[in-house]
């Protein structure tokens, strides 16, 4: 190869060196300029961890800025003295260099990280905006809840409640459908009872079996169904059809007594009602997390706000009865008070307008006896005296059972002669059991004491009630009265399961029985003896008040009495007991020590004195019939030739005319 001394044109050479020359004036002007740039930016900087590393980058920069500028000089002839200086400065900028290629060992690691922590950082903002936005979205679903919780429970009216809550569900989620499902009263089906855009018929019916349905009572939060189930009928839009998103949420029926949908489930179970909610069809519209939140708190609100619906109709249902209860107690209480006037008026007329008349018959009719009269006249006496009698013991039963109802009858005790109020009965039904031709026994047990503490005149009523009405109910046969001391281990009958004896030293149980061979009582009208105006033999006299006034007398007594029969025809046994009290005092045993009468016993005489006040004295009875002899009143009275003495003091006195009726009560 040959060589070529080509020799160019000056011009380009000179070219050259012109834009050489440009460049290094850019050049040193851009190195000068970076390191006034990053002082400036780093004087604003609040924090730089690197200043020194950037005071030797910005001397590099200089060091680097100067040598391209002392190379300005070196393009045409220059002395020594720029060659040196040239030489320092490329030796400065190679030193710095150098150190700082040194120093960024360490540091671009770090750099290095500073783009990862930027990473960081970011992925951090974008959590927290997303945490922010969940906040946000929170924050909008409570002041939905707050809004549709004021609404919800600004009434108490079930049907607004829920007609409130599918407006406001329907409104706040935009929804193009909400309807409400009820459980039936049978529990086997759901029945649409509110709806939002009536797209189904109110009344419509769904089976309860259905395994939706059951999905839904199973969780507690909203549930996602398919839209072509029987809870959601659709309208589908003109066009394309999107399914819409459907979701559906138990409500449970926390008080539901008395809900009338016409048939409301009357179950103890527990049991829900179904919220159905649909979106519009364009299928743009998708529930979110949020909302599905806000449905669950809806209807726990809603299950509460029935709660307090029920609760309240049922508190002014029970306010409504208990004002109509009010008025009827007010109007029975007037009924009865007037009821008890009435009584009253009635008690007090036959008290003094019936008895007192009755008192006069009755003594005239035993004066007139005493007398001479023919047979005839004789018998038509006893008549009116027995029927005045009769009529006499009605009107003290009446009067007995009046005070027996409202507790003002009081028991009088005294210490009285037990044997003698039986011999008095047995004589005083003697004569009417002879005439039926009936035979009477009467048994006194001999631990029955003579003399005993009590109501005298209340037992010989109830002994005489009971005789009687054995009288009375037998047409031939047998009675037999018998009298005992009760044994403690047949206090407790298990005829009187009510009856609670009370043990003690200072009292005995007197045990009276009276059997009869009359015509009995069957066994299921025997509860029904003791009711007041009961009479099971329609053939009997009277007015059914013996018996109540009886069981009344012995249970003030702290007895029990009861009737046995084992039917029609078989006669019935008559028990009761009575507790009485035993005699300690002397005088009780001065009373036991005298001699038994063999005549009648008689404890109630009337007789027409003077007119004079006989009240509160005593009478010494020494004949027969009675006589008052002397202002003193002295009463003698012959008993089988012997003379006894006989206290009687005057309890009652009335005055008809110029006559003084007076009733005395005779102590042996």
């Amino acid at each position: 190869m040959e060589s070529c001394d080509c020799i160019y044109p000056l011009w380009q050479d000179e070219l050259l060196v012109k834009y050489q020359y440009l460049s290094d004036i850019f050049i040193a002007l851009a190195y000068f300029s970076i390191p006034l740039e990053l002082i400036y930016f780093v004087q604003k900087s609040a924090f730089f961890p690197y200043r020194w590393v950037l005071m030797q980058f910005g001397a590099f920069i200089v060091l680097c800025g100067a040598t391209h500028l002392i190379n300005l000089w070196t393009f045409s002839m220059h002395s020594k003295t720029v060659a040196i200086v040239m030489t320092i400065a490329k030796m400065s900028t190679a030193a710095v260099s150098c150190v700082t290629a040194l120093m960024l060992v360490h540091i671009i690691p770090d750099l290095l990280s500073v783009k990862t922590r930027e990473m960081f950082l970011r992925n951090r903002a974008e959590e927290l905006d997303r945490e922010m936005g969940l906040i946000l979205t929170q924050e909008e679903t409570g002041r939905h809840v707050r809004m549709l919780t004021h609404e919800i429970r600004s009434t108490l009216d079930r049907h607004t409640i829920l007609k409130t809550t599918l407006v406001e569900l329907g409104r706040t989620l935009d929804l193009e459908e909400c309807t409400l499902w009820m459980p039936s009263q049978t529990g086997m089906t759901m029945r649409l009872s509110h709806t939002l855009n009536h797209s189904m018929v109110v009344g419509s019916t769904v089976s309860m079996n259905l395994p939706f349905i059951a999905e839904i009572f199973n969780n507690s939060g909203a549930v996602r169904i398919p839209h072509t189930c029987p809870l959601v009928r659709t309208r589908p839009a003109a066009g394309r059809y999107i399914p819409p998103d459907v979701v559906a949420v138990r409500v449970p029926l926390l008080h539901h007594s008395n809900f009338q949908i016409n048939d409301w489930p009357d179950v103890s179970a527990k049991t829900y009602a179904v919220m159905v909610l649909v979106t519009p069809s364009d299928g743009v519209r998708k529930f979110r997390d949020h909302e599905l939140e806000l449905v669950e708190v809806v209807a726990d609100q809603v299950a509460v706000a029935l709660s307090h619906a029920a609760i309240l109709e049922e508190s002014m249902r029970a306010r409504d009865q208990l004002m109509e209860q009010n008025v009827a107690l007010d109007l029975a209480r007037r009924e009865a008070e007037m009821a008890i006037r009435a009584r009253n008026d009635f008690l007090a007329v036959m008290n003094h307008e019936m008895r007192i008349p009755m008192h006069a018959i009755i003594a005239l009719s035993s004066i007139l006896l005493g007398t001479e009269l023919t047979p005839e006249q004789r018998v038509m006496l006893e008549i009116i005296l027995k029927s005045s009698n009769l009529l006499s013991t009605l009107i003290s039963d009446v009067l007995d059972l009046s005070k027996l109802e409202d507790g003002s009858l009081e028991l009088d005790t005294t210490t009285f002669n037990l044997h003698g109020v039986f011999r008095e009965v047995i004589h005083l039904i003697k004569p009417i059991a002879s005439i039926k031709k009936l035979s009477l026994t009467f048994g006194l047990a001999p631990e029955v004491p003579i003399c005993a503490f009590g109501d005298e005149k209340r037992l010989m009523q109830t002994i005489l009630n009971v005789v009687g009405n054995a009288v009375k109910f037998t047409k031939e046969g047998y009675i037999s009265v018998t009298a005992s001391v009760a044994r403690a281990e047949s206090l407790r009958d298990w005829r009187a399961s009510e009856f609670y004896p009370v043990s003690g030293e200072g009292h005995f149980y007197l045990r009276v029985q009276v059997k009869d061979s009359g015509c009995g009582i069957n066994p299921q009208d025997l509860p029904l003896l003791f009711n007041k105006f009961t009479q099971f033999n329609r053939n009997s006299t009277g007015v059914g008040l013996g018996l109540a006034i009886c069981k009344r007398f012995v249970n003030l007594m702290g007895g029990q009495i009861w009737i046995e029969s084992e039917g029609q025809d078989k006669g019935t046994v008559a028990t009761f007991l009575v507790k009485l009290g035993l005699c300690k005092s002397p005088s009780d045993a001065l009373v036991q020590q005298m001699p038994l009468l063999s005549l009648p016993v008689v404890t109630q005489y009337k007789k027409i004195l003077e007119d004079k006040d006989y009240c509160g004295t005593q009478l010494l009875v020494t004949d027969i019939p009675l006589t008052l002899t002397g202002k003193r009143g002295w009463i003698t009275k012959m008993l089988n030739g012997g003379c006894y003495t006989v206290i009687a003091r005057i309890v009652h006195m009335t005055r008809n005319s110029s006559f003084t009726f007076i009733e005395l009560s005779f102590s042996i």
